[in-house]
């Protein structure tokens, strides 16, 4: 009997200590549930959506802040202080951000709605909201080992003052064009809105409770399991999409002692088209459409399309690959932010809810200061930059990196410019004063200053002294008028009725 309790105790102790390995790392959460809006319809599911995932996550090993109905300045103060908590947790730290509320896409970007907001005009939304770059930029700004952003932020637009004009749902991130070591889910794809649900908590929140559960499950398989489950709660209505670029696995909760977190981790396979009508061929339906959404790929849903042409699933299936491509065109499209990009946007979707977004950032961008033309020099290695100086020459550009070459054929307030040459200028030559004529009895020299003013500057007169003489008994030349009886040396003599140096 003893013995069979010594055992089961060794076991419990194996299972405690693998589980504590696991939790080595440093675990952090924030949860935000966003539900007593002030100016719209108050949205019931954010706060039981946060109150369950603040149970779940602390039971999975993190220490959670949970934060309900804040406003634009809390919301900051809490991104801050969690920032905060992170740097003092050290590098090994896994940074989790869950949040459920109102989510908007404007211009491009993506916002979080506090409850406070008051929007009568679409430029309202960048001065009352939180911007998702924001948050993800000051995740970033500290070290940590992962950042993981789930977002329950793409619900039913109600704000009427703008829902004529912004586009639908949150535009597309792509994780992989930042810093590594990022996870981000959204509740349905981008350009689509989710369902708030009629349960306790909604759709995704839902699938992603019973999902994250699972031991030793990597993230990527529960999530793939989420956009399973949530695409058949809604019918094919809703679909998450989510976007990666970790470096390391993780599980909400770790694998049992022993067990291998690979073995639940699927590989991952690219497939063509092609490849994947092969593996859909002959399959039912109802299991090739779980493929697919499971896959949430391009290539994974055009051979679904082309092969499932009159089930009830091609019509969803259809809508999602033309709205995924749509809005991988817009992203391009915001990240080379010029004329000609915003037009061929509007060339490949003329009618679409982003169709006013780009002609209004096309009006925008008109006005904007077009930049000198690059004109390379006669060694060919450095051209003349926007101040006049020299830049370094860089091989073509890439398809990331705009040129301004291309708003000259689209833009109309752009003008051709005529070619910079360097011209060699004829040496300048100092102007200089005259020199003073040299003569006895010219002035004193004129000696110019830093202003240019001339200073004449007099000699101070020689002493004036007197030297007693004999007498003078016929004035002769110097002892005229009675004024004989010396001579007067160095200094001028005054007669009557003139001055002068003599």
């Amino acid at each position: 009997m003893f013995r069979h309790v010594f055992c089961a105790t060794l076991v419990l102790a194996g299972i405690i200590a693998g589980a504590g390995a696991a939790h080595a790392e440093n675990r952090l959460a924030l949860v935000i549930g966003q539900s007593a809006y002030r100016t719209v319809t108050a949205l019931p599911n954010p706060a039981n959506d946060a109150r369950a995932m603040s149970q779940l996550l602390g039971d999975a090993g993190f220490e959670v802040t949970s934060a309900a109905d804040l406003s634009q300045k809390d919301f900051n103060d809490k991104v801050g202080e969690f920032a905060a908590k992170i740097a003092a947790k050290g590098p090994d730290t896994v940074a989790l951000v869950f949040y459920a509320g109102h989510g908007l896409q404007i211009d491009g970007e993506n916002y979080l709605v506090p409850v406070d907001v008051d929007l009568r005009r679409e430029t309202d939304i960048p001065l009352q909201a939180v911007r998702l770059n924001d948050v993800l930029n000051t995740l970033n700004s500290v070290p940590s080992k992962m950042r993981i952003l789930m977002l329950d932020a793409c619900r039913n637009d109600p704000f009427a003052a703008i829902k004529q004009t912004a586009g639908h749902g949150l535009a597309l991130v792509d994780t992989k064009t930042g810093a590594p070591g990022t996870f981000l889910s959204y509740s349905t794809s981008p350009g689509a809105e989710a369902e708030d649900g009629n349960g306790t908590d909604s759709p995704y929140t839902t699938a992603l409770l019973a999902a994250a559960r699972e031991p030793g499950l990597s993230i990527e398989e529960a999530f793939k399991r989420v956009r399973v489950s949530v695409n058949k709660a809604t019918e094919g209505r809703q679909t998450p999409w989510d976007s990666s670029s970790l470096t390391e696995d993780f599980a909400f909760v770790p694998s049992p002692a022993g067990a291998s977190a690979a073995a639940l981790k699927p590989a991952v396979v690219k497939r063509s088209v092609e490849q994947w009508r092969q593996q859909l061929q002959g399959k039912p339906v109802e299991v090739a459409n779980e493929m697919i959404v499971a896959d949430g790929t391009d290539e994974a849903y055009e051979a679904f399309v082309a092969l499932f042409t009159q089930s009830p699933y091609a019509p969803q299936a259809r809508d999602w690959l033309d709205r995924h491509r749509r809005m991988v065109a817009w992203s391009d499209a915001v990240q080379h932010n010029t004329v000609a990009a915003y037009r061929g946007f509007l060339v490949q979707y003329p009618d679409s809810d982003l169709t006013a977004t780009a002609r209004k950032l096309i009006d925008r961008l008109r006005y904007r200061p077009s930049p000198l033309p690059v004109v390379a020099t006669a060694g060919g290695s450095n051209a003349v930059g926007p101040s006049g100086g020299s830049a370094p020459q860089s091989g073509p550009a890439t398809p990331s990196q705009p040129t301004t070459a291309a708003l000259g054929p689209t833009c109309p307030c752009t003008t051709p410019s005529l070619p910079i040459k360097k011209v060699d200028a004829p040496p300048t030559r100092k102007s200089r004063e005259p020199d003073p004529p040299k003569h006895a009895g010219s002035r004193p020299p004129r000696i110019p200053n830093g202003d240019d003013d001339v200073v004449v500057v007099r000699r101070p007169p020689p002493p004036d002294y007197y030297e007693p003489g004999a007498p003078v008994g016929i004035g002769i030349g110097i002892g005229i008028g009675g004024y004989g009886g010396g001579i007067r040396r160095g200094g001028p003599i005054e007669l009557p009725g003139r001055r002068g140096n003599y």
